[in-house]
């Protein structure tokens, strides 16, 4: 800086419109110098003790800085998640969130290790799209297992596993409400559409085999080689784990709409409008399969004593109690669930948590600067250590 100013006291004696374009230089310096400064200062934490105590009620308000980066929803097949989805995408706008479908050829649920790694890293590294929601009907994805630093908020949605077997049995020969001009495989052979499920048992087809039943399990369970092998009870373990240790929230579609009342309380910034959506009078995104008939007695019972379906049921049972316990902690419902359009009334639990006793009160950047303090508050009337140690001495040789 002073052989700056040396220099242009130079040229000022010389000519004076290139000492003028010097001084423009030389304030422009010190311009950006003190502008760097400010953000500096600004970018420190300011202290602000009136502020540290905030009481949260439910549902609760999220800041941009506590909304999580990524949502993983591996949907289960017929279990009312094209429905939920569908309502999501209608609010991605309005909630500036990026909803995304993973398709994997021939719907297969497993990946390659490849693929799962890829996979995995994509979803890290996309940061312009975040917040997302992902979705798709793929087993459980171990992200830290894969190398990431990024820990998603799993999702997911369960159903009773013979309903569900039933339902997707239907769907693949009539299809729904949703798409009811598109022709499925089943739909071209007559004779194969025309076959009932009772039919199906009867004969072993193997759309209504042990190995279709298993799938919920499996899907919580993961990539490992035990997750798909029908009636383990280590993968129902596993699945287990995974559901309590890896998922944020599992609903059952039994009770889809306290399933998105919880949602929409805990996670706002994805879920805002949901409630009024599943509400709506209208429902426009329910899904039903256009034609069943139910199965016989005989027909549920044969199922009912296949290692597959014990374990699968144990699964949901499971998973009901879980969902159950976090409902019943959040609100509590009065009516028996008949309302027509599922809106019993609802009383949320009091509960509410406080930030207090933060120590230190200043920040620290703030008390480098200051000058010491005393090592301990003395009070007025309480004699200080050293005088107590000299009394207790004193009484020691008395």
């Amino acid at each position: 800086m002073p052989s700056m100013v040396r220099f242009c006291s130079f040229v000022w004696r010389q000519r004076w419109p290139v000492a003028a374009v010097c001084l423009l230089c030389l304030l422009l310096i010190v311009t950006l110098s003190r502008t760097r400064l400010d953000e500096q200062l600004q970018s420190q934490p300011q202290s602000q003790p009136h502020q540290v105590a905030q009481t949260f009620n439910s549902p609760i308000q999220q800041s941009k800085s506590s909304i999580p980066s990524l949502i993983v929803y591996n949907r289960v097949p017929k279990t009312g998640s094209t429905s939920f989805v569908n309502m999501v995408y209608d609010l991605c706008w309005s909630n500036q969130i990026h909803v995304i479908h993973i398709s994997t050829s021939r719907n297969q649920h497993v990946l390659t290790l490849a693929n799962q790694a890829a996979l995995v890293h994509n979803l890290t590294g996309w940061r312009e799209m975040q917040p997302m929601m992902v979705h798709g009907h793929v087993a459980y994805l171990d992200f830290g297992r894969l190398g990431s630093p990024l820990q998603p908020l799993h999702i997911n949605i369960i159903r009773d596993p013979l309903e569900r077997l039933i339902s997707y049995f239907y769907f693949l020969r009539f299809g729904d409400d949703y798409r009811p001009h598109l022709v499925r495989k089943r739909m071209r052979n007559k004779r194969t559409q025309q076959m009932t499920f009772d039919q199906c048992v009867e004969q072993g087809h193997k759309d209504c085999s042990e190995k279709s039943l298993w799938l919920q399990v499996p899907f919580f369970c993961g990539h490992d080689a035990h997750c798909w092998q029908p009636g383990n009870r280590e993968a129902l373990e596993q699945a287990k784990r995974n559901l309590v240790d890896k998922y944020f929230l599992v609903g059952i579609t039994e009770e889809l709409g306290d399933f998105i009342i919880l949602l929409e309380s805990a996670l706002p910034r994805f879920f805002r409008g949901l409630t009024a959506a599943y509400r709506s009078r209208e429902k426009s995104h329910l899904r039903r399969t256009s034609h069943k008939v139910p199965p016989s007695q005989a027909t549920i019972d044969k199922l009912k004593k296949t290692p597959a379906w014990k374990l699968e049921q144990e699964f949901y049972d499971f998973a009901k109690r879980q969902f159950h316990y976090a409902r019943n902690r959040a609100f509590t419902k009065h009516g028996d669930g008949s309302a027509p359009d599922g809106a019993d009334l609802l009383e949320w639990r009091e509960q509410r948590f406080v930030y207090e006793k933060v120590r230190p009160k200043r920040p620290f950047f703030e008390q480098a600067a200051a000058p010491a303090a005393p090592a301990g508050p003395v009070d007025e009337g309480v004699e200080s250590n050293s005088e107590n140690d000299d009394k207790k001495t004193k009484r020691r040789s008395d």
